[in-house]
């Protein structure tokens, strides 16, 4: 027992230090740190927006319809005369909630394709990699708008929609993966020892995925927040009035070339955001390549 207590000890400490050596090494870099900064202010204004907001961000105020930026309406008015900043903090947590949706489905129904497809091989290999390919000749976001016109218009059939197509690059990252580890050394072990495939693939194929969806996650959330906004600027995605930004731009279009903060405003927060998952995106792809760790 003493043994195995050490044991468990010495594992945890080399995990730990682990841990440690990546944010150091995270913390070194620049424009991963500023990307992490863009993702905890979206948290941020996410979880107090309640606080953070001067209006409500659902009751016109006719009188105050397409005001400029002022001390009362920081970023300006909208057609409805509702305030700008408040709508966008708002549409901060609908943002938040389908890269949620999407990242929790898509992920793990990828990886266990991958994973499962690489380690049987066979015909099993083929029919689910034949599937993918078709997921993967049509564009995304040609792909979402048939799901979400069938599904109908809504956030949730939104975020359906974006995770039937997001799902592919995950199931071809991990059968990659699992087909350069199930024939390695200690998986054969562990299946001579009388393990089951089913342990094989969850407890030591699939943890050998996890730094790479890791990273395929981080940069799949840009897209994801750029193919929701497309869906709700015409009109498929979040409906009126929730505070979507692509449903912002798509009202405010109207109004660009007079009233240019209308739409500006919403299409600045995507873009803001678009970067700051990119930035973090690279920055842990570096950090997590094994060909890139002795650089950094």
């Amino acid at each position: 027992m003493e043994t195995h207590t050490i044991a468990r000890a010495q594992v945890r400490a080399a995990q730990w230090k682990q841990v440690v050596s990546f944010c150091r090494r995270f913390a070194r870099n620049p424009s991963g740190m500023f990307g992490l900064v863009i993702l905890l202010a979206l948290l941020f204004c996410a979880a107090f927006a309640p606080i953070l907001a001067t209006h409500d961000p659902y009751l016109p105020n006719l009188a105050g319809r397409l005001s400029a930026p002022n001390a009362e309406y920081w970023l300006g008015a909208d057609e409805l005369g509702r305030d700008i900043y408040s709508r966008v903090l708002y549409g901060s947590r609908l943002t938040l909630l389908i890269v949620g949706l999407v990242i929790v489905t898509s992920a793990p129904i990828g990886l266990l394709v991958g994973v499962v497809a690489g380690n049987y091989g066979g015909w099993l290999d083929t029919v689910f990699m034949r599937v993918t390919d078709v997921f993967l000749a049509v564009p995304k976001l040609l792909l979402a708008l048939a799901f979400v016109a069938a599904l109908g218009p809504g956030i949730v059939n939104a975020a359906i929609a974006i995770t039937l197509t997001a799902w592919p690059p995950y199931a071809r990252m991990a059968r990659a993966e699992a087909l350069a580890v199930r024939n390695s050394d200690y998986v054969n072990a562990v299946r001579l020892s009388g393990a089951s495939e089913f342990r094989i693939i969850v407890f030591h194929i699939m943890p050998m995925c996890i730094s790479s969806v890791i990273v395929r996650m981080t940069l799949d959330m840009a897209g994801i927040i750029l193919t929701a906004a497309g869906l709700g600027f015409i009109g498929l995605g979040a409906q009126p009035p929730l505070p979507e930004w692509g449903a912002m731009i798509s009202t405010g279009r109207k109004f660009i070339f007079d009233q240019w903060w209308v739409a500006t405003v919403p299409g600045f927060a995507i873009f803001i955001v678009s970067l700051g998952f990119n930035l973090l995106g690279d920055a842990i792809r570096d950090l997590l390549d094994p060909h890139l760790k002795a650089r950094t």
